[in-house]
């Protein structure tokens, strides 16, 4: 994988969208009556060069998420990898499990049971314990892959008692709205979900996470009680496909 340099990117441009990034989710905490250290700040880095992940993780990121497990073994041995955690966050097929197993740090986008086992499978396999989110489709969408809301309770027992997974939390990707209202709406639903499970689940898994909000929204992500939040182009800039 080659680190040509964009024509539109510099480390300058990096700094600075990374400085607004976090004095917005400061601003965002505080509202909240939580600390800033208290919202873990996700790099989303698909398509990005390996130059600039590692400019960003020069500056304080210790989180990537990718979404294709291809694509992050292709970047692999470009990357300062030291101190750095990795989630795969895109829709993650059953076969594809054993190849990033002992890769990253966390599944984001653990969508269905069969999912579920074969990562207990490929965990075990390997003698370690995976820790996973459960993909919630809180806007019920046929396009999207997850967890409905009325089924995450009793998925979640099942899925805490596997082995070699350990249940952290829930993530979520809402529909496109047309207002922060409109999303905000999504975020609260998904709060409030997560704080039933979390509560339910007491004795089985510790849940600790909330992943919801990207680049678009957030900010209010973080006020509706998201603690993780996946930013890809406010960083990075748009796409490049």
């Amino acid at each position: 994988m080659t680190e040509k340099l964009s024509p539109d990117i510099s480390f300058d441009y990096l700094d600075e969208n990374y400085k607004e990034i976090k004095e917005n989710i400061a601003e965002a905490a505080i509202k909240t009556s939580k600390k800033p250290e208290d919202i873990t700040l996700m790099a989303v880095t698909k398509t990005v060069q390996p130059v600039f992940i590692n400019h960003i993780i020069s500056l304080g990121v210790g989180l990537i998420g990718e979404n294709k497990v291809q694509e992050l073994l292709g970047k692999l041995e470009y990357l300062k990898t030291d101190n750095l955690d990795m989630h795969i966050i895109g829709h993650l097929q059953s076969n594809k499990v054993r190849k990033i197993i002992d890769v990253v740090s966390m599944i984001q986008s653990l969508d269905s049971i069969s999912l579920a086992e074969e990562i207990s499978k490929q965990a075990q396999k390997n003698s370690l314990t995976m820790k996973v989110l459960m993909e919630i489709n809180i806007g019920r969408e046929e396009s999207k892959t997850g967890f409905s809301p009325e089924e995450c309770i009793e998925r979640a027992f099942q899925i805490a008692e596997m082995p070699g997974i350990s249940l952290q939390g829930l993530m979520a990707v809402p529909p496109i709205c047309d207002t922060e209202n409109e999303v905000r709406k999504y975020f609260e639903r998904m709060n409030t979900l997560y704080q039933d499970c979390k509560s339910k689940l007491s004795e089985k898994a510790q849940l600790t996470t909330l992943s919801m909000g990207m680049s678009s929204d957030y900010v209010p992500a973080i006020i509706e009680g998201a603690n993780l939040v996946r930013v890809g182009s406010a960083l990075f800039g748009a796409r490049r496909y």
